[in-house]
């Protein structure tokens, strides 16, 4: 969560970073309230994302960040068109990868939702854009936009394709591509965003 935050604070180019998880953990969105998502994580570890949407469980997911920074062209773009953007690329790289993937409209979503409740879980509840695949959504993501960019988090959930699907993914999402490691720089800037916020006790606990 620190990175993604300091990668939108510093980065003059588009990133897209993805990462795995080191134990079992829950994240909800900025907006959640601490004490449903302490109920629904049980022994997990806990963070509030800075992002909004509802609860997410990580462990065998591949989740990714996309950061646009606001001098970058997209930004300008509505916020639901670059989400529809980004999942229109991710789905073209799951059916590459001989998975039926589609994107939820408002029928299969509200269908998804009825067939299995709705009970605070993020991935318990498609909206449109996200991504489904057998009548199950496994892909969907949540956003912030502030005066530096905006910052994409979404997790691919019941999908094994490792770094084949990320690979994908990115080559979907733009024909030029660059790879890099995270820099001293970012990696204080993190700590520091961690230490003030996502290790906090009063963060996570602040509705």
């Amino acid at each position: 969560m620190a990175v993604d935050e300091a990668l939108l604070h510093t980065t003059p180019t588009p990133v897209l970073r993805f990462y795995y998880w080191n134990e079992p953990s829950v994240s909800f969105g900025y907006f959640g309230r601490f004490e449903e998502a302490r109920r629904c994580a049980a022994s997990r570890t806990l963070v509030r994302r800075w992002t909004g949407g509802g609860i997410v469980f990580h462990g065998d997911d591949l989740t990714y960040s996309l950061i646009i920074p606001a001098s970058d062209l997209l930004f300008a773009d509505a916020p639901i068109s670059i989400y529809q953007k980004v999942h229109c690329a991710l789905r073209d790289a799951l059916v590459s990868l001989k998975q039926h993937a589609i994107l939820a409209t408002e029928v299969n979503a509200t269908a998804a939702v009825s067939d299995r409740g709705d009970n605070g879980h993020c991935f318990a509840r498609p909206v449109c854009a996200d991504i489904m695949a057998n009548g199950r959504k496994i892909a969907g993501a949540a956003q912030r936009r502030t005066r530096w960019g905006l910052l994409q988090q979404g997790s691919i959930q019941n999908i094994d394709y490792g770094r084949e699907l990320a690979q994908r993914f990115a080559r979907e999402l733009s024909p030029i591509r660059n790879g890099r490691s995270l820099g001293g720089h970012i990696l204080e800037r993190a700590r520091k965003i961690s230490e003030q916020k996502y290790a906090d006790p009063a963060w996570v606990r602040m509705r």
